[in-house]
């Protein structure tokens, strides 16, 4: 009851393992790995003989560390990304420690913020299923998510920073923005990417980019350009615009993810623009499309949530995705870090509230209780009563 990666298609593994599949029968950089199938999960728990597989499957590749990583039916859809809704775990050696992994992948199916997800998506979910693909864990230097040309005069979006990805799509570094237009020409726009997440053992460890690195350019143009037409022949494999993971190890780009772009993201205002901008607006990028005005409420964490009402302005550092539940109040969102193809952007466009993202301090710079007004499109905040 195990599936070659290779051989992982939709209607068995899911959305997830089957596009990488088609990816790897494509010829395309993707670690190899195997997958747990839905007929595992309907069958639960998971039985000996279940797990006895796994143990062969981890031999055949070497017993390296692994990535476990959801593959739900009614994930990455053209309809709805379930971006960070599901279960993932980086770094889990040896069957025990998989076998662990599997169950929880299962159980997250059935999480809050999962229903939650499911329950605001307005989409009919009629053979919920998980399966879970296991591949080789990749130590990369730097990562990042790419958004391919959603039509022909449009430009490739990429984000990057150091070390793992969850960083990026969990939007917990702001990171590097690169633009790679139709005609190869590369823009970008440099952060302070201030952490990172790597691999130690089996721990992920959270740890300061030396200030002298932080400011770097995470790829050079050279590497962006290569990204872009990797991405365009990706999109041409899968049939239309992808939101893709990559991550690059010992100079070599690899491919985590790719599915359909759900919502795509305001452009990037050019610097022309911010001749406009009055001096009391901060600034921020544009995560998702739309105006709005309300009542700032400064959310740390979880137990923060019981304080947000309907209508409200989510200010915070960053959104974890056990906090989906909020945007289906929330009237807009505002982030100290993060980018525009973060799974809190992601979630903000299914969602239709406007996201602007990367504002340092905006927790201290805004108040509690005050009236603020966001656009997400232009990547502006202002206090209405400043």
């Amino acid at each position: 009851m195990i599936v070659p990666l290779m051989e992982a298609v939709a209607d068995t593994c899911g959305g997830k393992a089957g596009t990488l599949g088609v990816l790897l029968r494509a010829g395309l950089p993707v670690p190899d790995g195997f997958v747990v199938p839905f007929a595992a999960y309907r069958a639960r728990p998971l039985h000996a003989t279940v797990v006895d597989a796994l143990g062969r499957a981890l031999d055949d590749l070497g017993d390296p560390p692994v990535a476990v990583r959801s593959s739900a039916a009614d994930e990455d859809t053209g309809q709805a990304s379930a971006a960070g809704q599901h279960e993932s775990f980086l770094a889990v050696h040896g069957v025990s420690e998989v076998a662990d992994a599997v169950r929880a992948c299962w159980a997250s199916l059935s999480s809050p913020r999962a229903i939650a997800y499911r329950a605001a998506s307005g989409h009919a979910y009629n053979d919920l299923a998980m399966a879970v693909i296991v591949q080789r864990h990749l130590d990369a230097e730097v990562s990042g998510v790419m958004f391919t040309p959603a039509g022909p005069n449009n430009a490739t979006e990429i984000e990057a920073s150091w070390g793992l990805g969850p960083s990026i799509v969990g939007g917990t570094v702001t990171p590097d923005a690169y633009r790679v237009a139709q005609d190869g020409t590369v823009t970008r726009t440099i952060a302070d990417k201030r952490t990172r997440l790597d691999r130690r053992g089996t721990r992920l460890v959270m740890s300061d980019v030396p200030t002298r690195t932080r400011d770097r350019p995470a790829i050079d143009d050279a590497t962006a350009t290569r990204l872009a037409e990797l991405g365009r022949e990706i999109a041409a494999v899968l049939g239309g615009p992808q939101d893709i993971e990559w991550a690059i190890v010992d100079g070599r780009t690899w491919i985590l993810q790719a599915r359909p772009i759900t919502a795509a993201p305001p452009p990037r205002p050019s610097p022309s623009d911010a001749s406009d901008i009055p001096a009391a607006t901060l600034t921020g990028t544009p995560g998702s499309h739309g105006r709005v005005t309300g009542t700032a409420r400064i959310v740390r964490g979880p137990g923060d949530f019981a304080r947000v009402h309907p209508g409200d302005i989510l200010v915070c550092p960053f959104t974890d995705p056990a906090w989906t539940p909020l945007p289906r109040i929330a009237a807009g969102v505002v982030t100290e870090t993060g980018g525009v193809l973060s799974h809190a952007a992601i979630v903000a466009r299914e969602h239709a509230i406007p996201a602007v993202l990367g504002i340092p301090n905006a927790t201290i710079r805004l108040h509690d209780d005050t009236l603020i007004t966001i656009d997400g499109t232009t990547g502006t905040v202002t206090a209405t009563n400043a």
